[in-house]
């Protein structure tokens, strides 16, 4: 991109046309073809979710959570209580297609006064890893911030150790910007944080890609995927 300089010949970013602030995000609900994304009620899910993250027995998927794991029912149940009633982050609860809660996500940190959001606290069951639910999931948040929101901003950000959700994010399109060394502690351990993003100049390719991949034609009778993402 070519630069622009001011008056003093100094280099300065280009002017920012978007309307801001944005709106905040609201309690909706994403319905797409494999699952949809709701509003966390943790009377409604809380007993599936419970049981959907009892399927990873050694709890793994709770290694790079600030939260869990968590030994016993009625402790998880009001951490899902709180998690309700939490404006940001703002919880949501993965349904599949039986309306089973299955995972959650949330926005997090989320900044209307300059267009950025991002997706985090991300747990999806074994019962959505490695399905077409757990890539459609991610679509519709990200649809909802870019085309309904109208953010300039989608980021990602987890511990560098965490390999998996850092290749999970790139696979999803989000570009790697590079890691925060010691920038949080949690668990009583360090995190050197892993930052990476979508930008909405980047949205309208990744949008096709997602809607290719995610076409009733590109999965066989088994439901098994033609063409990767």
């Amino acid at each position: 991109m070519a630069k622009r300089v001011n008056d003093m010949g100094q280099p300065v970013g280009w002017p920012v046309t978007l309307e801001l602030p944005r709106p905040a995000p609201e309690r909706v609900r994403l319905a797409g073809r494999f699952c949809s994304v709701v509003p966390l009620d943790a009377e409604a899910h809380g007993a599936a979710l419970w049981q959907a993250f009892s399927q990873d027995a050694l709890g793994a998927n709770w290694t790079y959570l600030p939260i869990g794991p968590y030994a016993f029912e009625a402790d998880f149940l009001a951490f899902l209580s709180a998690a309700e009633a939490s404006a940001d982050p703002l919880y949501f609860t993965v349904l599949n297609g039986e309306g089973r809660a299955v995972g959650h996500a949330t926005f997090l940190r989320i900044d209307p006064a300059n267009g950025v959001i991002e997706v985090g606290f991300i747990h999806f069951s074994p019962l959505m890893q490695r399905t077409p639910m757990s890539t459609e999931a991610m679509y519709l948040m990200m649809h909802y911030v870019f085309e309904t929101l109208g953010y300039r901003r989608y980021e990602w950000k987890c511990d560098a150790l965490n390999a998996p959700s850092v290749a999970a994010a790139k696979r999803l399109g989000f570009t790697f910007e590079g890691v925060f060394r010691q920038a949080v502690v949690y668990k009583g351990r360090n995190r050197d944080t892993a930052w990476l993003s979508v930008i909405d100049g980047a949205w309208p390719a990744l949008k096709a890609r997602f809607e290719r991949w995610l076409d009733p034609g590109n999965f066989d009778t088994e439901g098994r995927q033609k063409a990767s993402l």
